[in-house]
């Protein structure tokens, strides 16, 4: 489970610099973080389907639906979580991510 629960919710402007220095390329860094941010992203949202998963009904109406106080709960605390770029951005400057590059890897 990764640990984004705690992580900040708020955006910094950051310097470009300090993400190239961890790969000595700013696009790979990109890549780098995209690839984390989307891993996260599934996490939460497999995490929010398994808590949600416990309000379906095998019979669900259109009449038959009502408002639910445990499911908007969750719901509105996985909106209040930090966004998957933020969380692999604040990773990947803390050094938290491992990557390499196959290519240079070869050389």
């Amino acid at each position: 489970m990764a640990n984004y629960k705690s992580s900040t919710n708020t955006t910094v402007t950051r310097d470009l610099l300090n993400f190239e220095e961890k790969t000595g390329n700013i696009y790979e860094s990109i890549v780098v973080l995209s690839r984390r941010s989307n891993h996260i992203a599934a996490e939460m949202k497999e995490e929010l389907t398994d808590k949600l998963s416990e309000f379906a009904s095998a019979t669900d109406n259109l009449e038959e639906i009502f408002e639910n106080r445990e499911q908007i709960e969750i719901s509105k605390h996985y909106e209040r979580l930090p966004k998957p770029t933020l969380v692999s951005i604040q990773e990947f400057l803390d050094g938290k991510i491992y990557h390499r590059n196959p290519l240079k890897d070869q050389e």
